[in-house]
């Protein structure tokens, strides 16, 4: 199968799957009366939805990587398709979730975006930034290998994709852990007032390093193939 076609394949189950995501979502936030995520009590006990949420979290997870897994002939192309349909789901799931919910009502509305270990609270322009950054990224890499030139980065620059990531975590979660010594109780009760933008912002740009480099190599065998 060609990468055109392999990526076709990805995108329509991404963009499928976040349709069933965004329905399930409303049919959670419409039990719970949180269609609204930033609003008091936002993780209220509701019977055993919390457990099996987070299971529901991990098997979205494992789906997505599973298709990347099918789509891919190697390590790096099977995590390159793995981020690409992680990211596509991503934003299509907040695009669906507008003619759903009416939310969210601006791209800077507070979201719960992940719960394990902790709750991760961001605005919604994060996690969509991060998506687009992903889609890149995973398409860099599958053109590269595609063309018999496996994409190679130096190990600084892993490094610094792995230390943003490492900051955008923290961005997400920090008032989160902060809460954490008060028990379990208070963490689902935290309803963050101020972003980490600076931390976000700084841990993006480093995540991009990698992107760059890969868009350098992907620049540099085209301009070899003209010539």
């Amino acid at each position: 199968m060609r990468i055109r076609s392999r990526l076709l394949s990805v995108s329509i189950f991404s963009i499928a799957m976040a349709w069933v995501e965004s329905a399930v979502v409303l049919d959670l936030r419409v039990l719970v009366g949180r269609l609204q995520p930033y609003q008091p009590n936002p993780l209220p006990h509701f019977g055993g939805l919390s457990q099996a949420e987070i299971i529901r979290e991990v098997a979205t997870l494992v789906m997505l990587f599973a298709v990347g897994w099918l789509a891919g002939d190697r390590a790096r192309t099977r995590l390159a398709y793995s981020a690409f349909a992680f990211g596509l789901w991503d934003i299509f799931y907040y695009l669906f979730l507008i003619p759903l919910t009416g939310w969210p009502k601006s791209f800077l509305d507070w979201d719960i975006l992940f719960l394990l270990p902790v709750p991760w609270w961001g605005p919604v322009i994060a996690p969509i930034a991060i998506s687009f950054l992903m889609i890149t990224g995973g398409v860099l890499v599958v053109l590269i290998n595609g063309r018999a030139h496996p994409a190679c980065l130096n190990v600084w620059f892993l490094a610094a994709g792995l230390i943003g990531a490492g900051m955008i975590f923290s961005a997400f979660t920090a008032d989160a852990f902060a809460a954490s010594s008060h028990g379990m109780e208070a963490v689902r009760q935290v309803l963050p007032v101020t972003f980490r933008w600076n931390m976000f912002l700084t841990g993006l740009f480093l995540m991009a390093v990698p992107v760059l480099a890969m868009a350098g190599q992907a620049i540099g065998l085209l301009r070899k193939k003209e010539g």
